[in-house]
């Protein structure tokens, strides 16, 4: 592989140290942002780069309404990062948003439904350690959460975390982790 590499790049080394960066660690990202404004109104969009060197025709739970992203203006919204179609099987975010509005708070609901996710694999560690999931939800009131599969992140060193703006300061907060271990392609 090395020598197809090295002829795409003329043999420049740099390029050819970040192709294999690449190959080996491919940069992918799904964002999903949730506001509500002073009136109490719910906003929510995800972007995605997707899967990863992924079969074609795949498709993830980003664009599947009530998975990926799901906002309900009475109740709140939810969104989904990781494993997109461990989130598909459950409608993650359709079912946090339901929990929601049985009164569960934010993070619990997401912690639900996380428990669903594990559920579908009879809570087996070894097969769930094969991949992340990350749910994040936001209600009317403004009150946000998020959950973990495993406590890391993608570094098995750091604390899976999302991002949350107040209107005054940004800031991360620590995710709620389902399996208080690391897991997930480590």
């Amino acid at each position: 592989m090395k020598e197809h590499i090295s002829a795409i790049f003329d043999g420049d080394e740099k390029q050819i140290a970040y192709a294999e960066r690449v190959i080996a660690h491919p940069p992918t990202g799904t964002i999903p942002c949730m506001a509500v404004d002073s009136n109490g109104d719910i906003s929510a969009t995800t972007t995605t780069s997707g899967l990863s060197w992924k079969i074609p025709g795949r498709v993830g739970d980003s664009p599947i309404i009530g998975a990926g992203c799901c906002v309900d203006n009475e109740v709140g919204a939810a969104g989904s990062t990781g494993k997109g179609e461990e989130n598909i099987k459950i409608s993650g975010g359709h079912t946090i948003i339901e929990m929601m509005r049985q009164g569960k708070s934010p993070t619990d609901a997401c912690l639900d439904a996380m428990g669903r996710i594990a559920h579908n694999y009879k809570n087996d560690k070894k097969k769930l350690g094969t991949f992340h999931i990350y749910f994040y939800a936001l209600n009317k009131d403004g009150m946000h959460g998020a959950a973990s599969l495993w406590r890391n992140g993608y570094e098995p060193s750091k604390q899976a975390s999302y991002a949350v703006h107040d209107g005054t300061e940004s800031r991360l907060v620590a995710c709620n982790s389902f399996f208080d271990a690391v897991g997930g392609d480590q």
